[in-house]
């Protein structure tokens, strides 16, 4: 059955920025954008279109939040949107490989792997070697979601520094007891104490004030890399392309910063 997946998810995580206030003829934007986000950029992207609305007064956006690779499969399967930014290159890639998106991939932002436990860390987990023993609950995301693969090369990572047991990465693995739809969904199970531990985004733990965070050595932490492409479909593809840009120009940047995410590498 291939029933299409796109659907329920713009019904239930779309985001709105209206058109700017001033009479009716205000409120009839001249374009109106549909922009898949990465669940991590939740904040940040509703933010970064209410500066784009500023700048430019003719566009207004629509904002569809899920795992990045949720978001990729739904314009696979022919979801109307206009701009993919993902929380990593190779979703995006994908796009642009199979003729669905227009190249290249536009880096944008970046970001950095940490562990959250609830507030007071009833598992009392003090170290990521906490995480192989035996007990502890830990939840994750989907396997093909971004994140999911930057975890796996962070707990290679740490397997390898100085002081983890033989077999953590295994022990790590035996503790996952469930994977989510994407990464807000697996804080959420944290700050609800439904799970001991969670690796997410620096920002994620940032904009939570029910976790606390375990940090990670730098020598095994992993940086995410952002990237965003105008989908080939766009109804608008000119102004697709020129929110891309924006995005990842200074403009774009300052106000992503705002939610802790540094700008592109040599931005």
């Amino acid at each position: 059955m291939r029933r299409s997946l796109w659907l329920p998810v713009a019904a239930a995580l779309a985001l709105v920025v209206p058109a700017a206030c001033g009479g009716a003829a205000a409120s009839r934007a001249a374009v109106e954008l549909t922009v898949f986000g990465a669940a991590s950029l939740r904040d940040g992207l509703a933010a970064a279109g209410d500066a784009y609305r500023a700048d430019n007064p003719g566009v207004s956006m629509t904002f569809s939040f899920d795992a990045s690779s949720a978001l990729r499969t739904q314009i696979d399967q022919g979801a109307p949107a206009d701009v993919l930014a993902s929380a990593d290159t190779a979703n995006p890639q994908a796009l642009v490989d199979g003729e669905l998106a227009v190249g290249p991939v536009v880096p944008f932002a970046r970001n950095a792997l940490t562990i959250v436990v609830p507030s007071g860390n009833p598992a009392g987990i003090r170290d990521p070697r906490d995480l192989a023993r035996p007990g502890v609950r830990l939840v994750g995301a989907g396997e093909a979601v971004p994140i999911s693969r930057y975890v796996d090369t962070c707990v290679e990572k740490l397997a390898g520094l100085p002081g983890y047991p033989a077999g953590y990465g295994s022990g790590v693995a035996a503790n996952v007891v469930s994977r989510e739809d994407n990464v807000r969904a697996a804080l959420a199970k944290v700050e609800l104490g439904e799970a001991d531990a969670a690796f997410v985004y620096v920002t994620d733990a940032a904009a939570s004030d029910a976790v606390e965070e375990v940090a990670i050595p730098a020598a095994a932490n992993v940086e995410a890399v952002y990237g965003a492409v105008a989908i080939s479909g766009s109804r608008h593809p000119a102004e697709a392309a020129a929110f891309v840009a924006w995005l990842a120009g200074p403009r774009g940047a300052a106000v992503l910063a705002t939610f802790g995410f540094p700008g592109p590498a040599g931005g």
